[in-house]
């Protein structure tokens, strides 16, 4: 357990194809610091269908899909969980106690009116791998909040109330204290943590 004086952080996650990216931020909200950034997999290397685990199933009709992928979507919420508990723990040694857990993915989509098996397959994928993140957190009792990948940036501006221009200097001045790489996804798994950040000091 981490000590009762432990410094709250607040992980970011940006789902991916059988990864995500983590960013771990610490307070204050105006002025947030980066703690870590990593990637963290979510697949197992043994098992190619954990990688893509529609791909596999891409043929079948779109019902008997989503069956035959509920065992290979449930070793993969085993790995997420797995995963979100070790940086829980890895942060916990170095003096800090995660108080929650944002996510930022695929929105949801009417994946059976997608026409293109092949994109339907990809689509599907980003709709699973956020969705194994929330099951992770829930597994390690963490409060989450999910954003849309294609929408959290203008979610931060109003609830941090800041314009677009701050919110980007912001992300630009974490970025250059944290080092390279410090991509877009790495910024979106950042707003994530700050918004979980935010949404901790008004719960």
């Amino acid at each position: 357990m981490a000590k009762s004086n432990a410094e709250a952080v607040f992980i970011g996650l940006r789902a991916k194809t059988a990864r995500a990216i983590a960013v771990v931020l610490a307070g204050p909200v105006d002025s947030p610091r980066v703690v870590r950034r990593v990637e963290v997999v979510l697949s197992d290397p043994a098992v190619p269908a954990t990688s893509e685990p529609y791909h596999e199933v891409m043929e079948l009709p779109w019902e008997r899909a989503t069956v035959a992928v509920r065992k290979t979507a449930k070793r993969i919420e085993a790995i997420a969980s797995k995963a979100l508990s070790k940086l829980v723990q890895d942060a916990q040694r170095q003096g800090f106690a995660v108080r929650a857990v944002g996510i930022v993915g695929a929105g949801k989509r009417n994946l059976e009116k997608i026409g293109s098996t092949h994109i339907r397959a990809h689509a599907a994928e980003g709709v699973l791998f956020r969705e194994v993140l929330e099951v992770a957190a829930a597994a390690n009792n963490l409060r989450s909040r999910t954003f849309d990948q294609r929408s959290v940036e203008e979610t931060a501006t109003t609830e941090l109330q800041l314009p677009v221009e701050k919110l980007k200097a912001a992300l630009g001045e974490m970025g250059r204290k944290a080092g390279s790489p410090w991509r877009a996804d790495e910024k979106a798994a950042a707003i994530a943590a700050w918004l979980a950040l935010a949404s901790d000091g008004r719960s």
